[in-house]
């Protein structure tokens, strides 16, 4: 299967290519890229990577009144999601390039030659892109990027901590910006 032949879920936008396999941006090196694919340091895998649709989450339009992403998206559990579950990878386009206006952008690990590694899945992703960070909608996250650290019922929305350093750069470009009003 392709990473485009799988159909996209309901509620995604149209303005974002679906895609259910990392893509790989020119600015990863070679040698970075058969490490993410294969785990170690060989030539490049030429079968890419597919990853399969997950059954535990949908996307959801977001009408809460007081929630922070009023009026975007959410993920949501459609069942219990045990502790320690993997609920679903983030998919992207894997880079290697400064993306600070990339609200999408998670780090991944710096390499031993220093190159930032990243996956940014602001114009293309799948459903992983629509997890929100927990601040002003719960006291604590409900999963981690890694692991999950509470069970998550149905109906739940999946949100996560996007970290200090998100939050710091999200106001610093804020407050960097000109009052309009």
């Amino acid at each position: 299967m392709s990473s485009s032949s799988r159909r996209q879920p309901p509620l995604w936008p149209s303005h974002i290519q679906y895609i259910n396999a990392p893509r790989y941006h020119p600015s990863v090196p070679g040698p970075v890229r058969s490490f993410l694919i294969s785990g170690t340091n060989p030539a490049p895998q030429k079968t890419p990577i597919s990853f399969p649709p997950t059954y535990l989450v949908r996307i959801r339009y977001i009408t809460e009144p007081s929630h922070p992403a009023r009026g975007q998206n959410g993920l949501f559990a459609v069942r219990k999601i045990l502790p320690r579950s993997h609920i679903i990878d983030y998919i992207g386009e894997v880079h290697c390039q400064d993306r600070a206006g990339s609200d999408y952008d998670l780090s991944l690990f710096r390499s031993e030659d220093g190159d930032n590694v990243g996956i940014d899945a602001s114009v293309m992703g799948n459903e992983a892109r629509f997890v929100n960070d927990y601040r002003g909608i719960r006291s604590k996250p409900n999963a981690v990027f890694v692991e999950s650290r509470t069970s998550v019922q149905k109906g739940d929305e999946i949100l996560v901590s996007y970290g200090k350093n998100w939050w710091r750069s999200r106001t610093a470009q804020t407050n960097a910006l000109p009052d309009f009003a």
